[in-house]
């Protein structure tokens, strides 16, 4: 079959190389255009341009069947930064990554407004070279940070500023981490106060026409269930997210008291959540209840997409992770229509808490040495 190439300069086709390495590993430039379907001379333009920019660097070589070694390439990490602010309910988790998604640095600070002003105390506090810093990627719950306020951030700090939706966010950021390879059709599952979800495909984010996609707390699994602030009834937000499990303990006198469920939600739910992977038999209900209810969604949702991984994220995840994934794979295992044609990779995150802020600085690492990826709205 006749290979159809792109311009070794335009952005679709460098993303596509940087995506093939950056979830290889290690590749040489035969096996990049075996896998991209692009020329040699279009790799090796490509390779030059990025090897001048210092996003892939040669590292060792590997033996060829016929000739000499084969050169490898690999993303060179630590050549540029990103970084992330995820917004969250009481405090702002900032990290900074590598061009791998690596953590380089993390730092919790209590909510605050002036975001230029966090974002230059964190690099210096990490020492970053400024002109090795690609941006600032800030996230949070759909519509809490308008997107103007990303256009002034960029102008006050001459550096692009991303507004991208945390649940979306956490999903890039563990594709981007986790080496996923741009032919799967990956998706995260983001549990905190509400719900969320974030799909990608081809490498870039999946976001909707008006950039609200991934809402899976707004999937209803009753018709005329509980309703919701958002208009709709049976949303599974309304079920299985860590308020409603708050809420749920709370009504059981006998265990909220006894794990003093008067704090915030966050802190409420991680009581829940520790008692429940102890072994308190009450607390484990509820939590495996909100689980099935969240189940039933996912699996709607693959149906839907024919997704074939899953990272299960978000503060929800943090402490009694391993029993909603219990549950989603049993679930999937049983129902999934496409169950017998593949299996629904479900995966627990390395770090819950602070996949959102990963995800931002992520966001920033694709659009600078991947573009063609990234967009904000307007």
């Amino acid at each position: 079959m006749a290979r159809r190439e792109a311009p070794a300069a335009g952005p679709g086709s460098r993303a596509l190389v940087v995506d093939v390495v950056r979830s290889a590993g290690a590749i040489s430039r035969v096996e990049l255009a075996e896998l991209t379907g692009l020329t040699q001379p279009s790799i090796s333009g490509i390779v030059r341009d990025l090897i001048a920019d210092g996003v892939i660097h040669e590292t060792g070589s590997a033996d060829s069947v016929r000739g000499a070694p084969r050169k490898l390439l690999a993303i060179n990490p630590a050549n540029r930064f990103g970084i992330g602010f995820h917004v969250g309910p009481e405090s702002v988790t900032c990290v900074a990554v590598d061009l791998t998604g690596g953590v380089v640095g993390r730092e919790v600070v209590p909510l605050v407004d002036d975001f230029g002003r966090r974002f230059d105390d964190f690099v210096a506090g990490l020492d970053l070279p400024r002109d090795r810093i690609e941006g600032l990627a800030i996230v949070a719950p759909a519509g809490r940070v308008p997107a103007s306020r990303g256009v002034e951030l960029a102008a006050a700090l001459g550096l692009p500023v991303l507004v991208e939706n945390d649940s979306a966010a956490a999903a890039l950021g563990e594709f981007w981490s986790r080496r996923v390879s741009r032919d799967q059709a990956f998706g995260s599952v983001y549990l905190s106060t509400g719900i969320g979800a974030g799909l990608v495909f081809s490498g870039a984010l999946f976001r909707g026409a008006s950039f609200d996609a991934g809402e899976l707390g707004h999937l209803s699994i009753a018709y005329d269930g509980r309703p919701c602030p958002c208009g709709n009834r049976g949303c599974v937000e309304r079920y299985a997210s860590t308020a409603a499990t708050v809420a749920a303990a709370r009504d059981h006198a006998g265990l909220s008291a006894r794990l003093r469920l008067d704090g915030s939600i966050p802190t409420a739910y991680d009581a829940v959540a520790r008692a429940a992977v102890s072994g308190d038999a009450e607390a484990f209900a509820l939590v495996d209840e909100a689980a099935k209810y969240l189940a039933v969604a996912v699996t709607s949702t693959v149906n839907l997409l024919d997704l074939g991984r899953l990272v299960l994220t978000g503060p929800g995840m943090a402490v009694a992770g391993s029993i909603y994934a219990r549950r989603l794979r049993s679930h999937l295992a049983a129902t999934a229509h496409a169950r017998h044609r593949h299996e629904v990779v479900v995966e627990l995150s390395a770090q819950p808490r602070d996949a959102a802020a990963i995800g931002a600085a992520a966001l920033v690492v694709q659009a600078s040495i991947a573009p063609g990826h990234t967009r904000s709205p307007s």
